[in-house]
């Protein structure tokens, strides 16, 4: 395969020969399209009916195939994005990397692709800058664009025309043996895009899947390569890695490839410190809580969780200020901003997100502070409710912080009133056993100032 470095030189690749076609008839698979999304259809039977050829394709095939329910529907034909908008009026070419058309029905919007090609003639796209594909508008034959897709599990056709099922590079054996293989060379692969990784640990994840050994095997030599990744982008497969309803397994995925250190450097060292139990302890309740909540179609946060991420690595560092003699609050906001402008070379933390990941970490010293002033402070603060709820997170560390969530939680229950008499000082019990009540203070009479007239400027004051 040619392909451009940078704008001039060309290098070549031999991609791996796909296996002979497979096609599953409709009788012998379970895609029924009482699961595909009206739009999707209308896509599919719209380009069909113009003579090009259409095809679902990736994740969703994959999940009907596994009797899931997917969200998201991504379609692939021989026509060109220009030639899809042609046909659709609520159609908008995007993206520059990989051009695409998005057709928009309400809130549904159903991605369109054209099938990508293997080889550069130097009339297509495609650029290469060290290894990594920053740009990919070569279009080929369907069988070509099977050879570019990442993982031979999403390499799966569902076609419109006949409602059979696609296989060109073995992606039924492997869905049946529940492996994530990597397709092509996974050194190459993995240069061109270092996020593709991160890419199989999630399914690997999602799926409860093995991921194939040769795909795996470069992940130690190659890891370091997910530093050039652009933060941002770090951010946005971080969501789907953690946000996604299976955040837990996914920690334990990157973990399990040696992945984490190279997206969340912190956390990493943080879990082979002395801490590391109470962390991970932290960290798995986070995780989980998380899980239920996308589950339940609850609202959840980045903050909370990025908060939980690092919370061992601000704590460590806020700890250590303190002994050494800086003040408290000084030492928290120190190595809140320390972690997180570290944290930020690796994974572009949003400014929405980072402020009230860094309230909810200087807040939680001030929930030891049970005086009377700063408690009904602390209940009126906008991100009180999140520090709260990661306080019982941690509430799991020690008896003594159980004590102090359990306090704080029977203080939200409180009227003012009720919790204003709670700080009050009980009178010391009588002799008999009933309690005294405190004598009132006597006030001192205030003394009058003496009435004159005033001392002009200069002049000795009146006798």
């Amino acid at each position: 395969m040619e392909a451009k470095l940078g704008m001039s030189s060309h290098t070549t690749r031999q991609d791996p020969t796909p296996i002979e076609m497979h096609v599953t008839p409709r009788a012998e698979h379970s895609i029924s399209r009482r699961n595909i999304s009206n739009g999707a259809l209308r896509v599919l039977y719209r380009l069909n009916e113009a003579g090009y050829q259409a095809f679902l394709v990736g994740g969703a095939v994959r999940d009907l195939l596994l009797g899931g329910h997917p969200k998201d529907f991504d379609i692939a034909t021989n026509a060109t994005p220009e030639e899809v908008r042609g046909l659709f009026r609520n159609c908008r070419l995007i993206g520059r990397r990989f051009r695409l058309a998005h057709v928009v029905f309400g809130r549904e919007i159903v991605e369109v692709a054209t099938f990508r090609g293997t080889a550069d003639d130097g009339s297509g796209d495609r650029h290469l800058v060290d290894g990594r594909l920053v740009r990919d508008n070569v279009y080929g034959t369907i069988e070509e664009d099977a050879l570019r897709r990442d993982f031979t599990v999403n390499a799966l056709y569902y076609d419109i025309a006949d409602f059979s099922v696609r296989d060109y590079i073995g992606g039924m054996r492997d869905l049946e043996q529940h492996c994530l293989r990597l397709i092509g060379d996974p050194d190459e692969r993995y240069r061109e895009d270092p996020v593709r990784m991160l890419r199989a640990a999630r399914l690997a994840a999602k799926l409860d899947f093995t991921i194939a050994p040769e795909t795996a095997e470069p992940f130690d030599r190659l890891g370091p390569l997910l530093g050039d990744a652009p933060p941002a982008r770090l951010f946005d497969e971080s969501l789907k890695l953690f946000l996604s309803g299976y955040g837990l397994a996914s920690f334990h995925a990157l973990q399990t490839h040696r992945l984490l250190e190279h997206v969340f450097p912190a956390t990493a060292r943080s879990l082979k410190s002395e801490h590391a139990d109470r962390f991970r302890v932290l960290l798995e309740r986070t995780f989980a809580s998380t899980d239920e909540r996308v589950r339940a179609d609850k609202p959840v946060t980045p903050a909370f969780l990025f908060a939980a991420m690092l919370w061992e690595p601000v704590r460590a560092e806020a700890e250590a200020l303190i002994a050494n003699g800086t003040d408290a609050a000084v030492a928290w906001a120190s190595a809140s901003a320390r972690i997180m402008a570290e944290q930020a070379e690796r994974v572009a933390i949003p400014r929405r997100f980072a402020g009230a990941i860094e309230e909810i970490w200087v807040l939680q010293p001030r929930f030891e502070q049970r005086i009377k002033k700063r408690v009904f402070r602390l209940l009126s603060h906008p991100r009180f409710r999140a520090a709260y709820d990661f306080l019982l997170l941690r509430s799991a560390e020690s008896p003594a912080l159980t004590e102090l969530a359990e306090w704080w939680t029977s203080a939200q229950t409180m009227d003012q009133q009720a919790l204003a008499k709670a700080f009050v000082p009980q009178p010391p019990p009588a002799e008999d056993g009933s309690s005294v009540e405190p004598s009132p203070k006597r006030r001192r009479p205030r003394r009058r100032r003496r009435k004159g007239p005033p001392a002009s400027e200069g002049s000795a004051p009146a006798e």
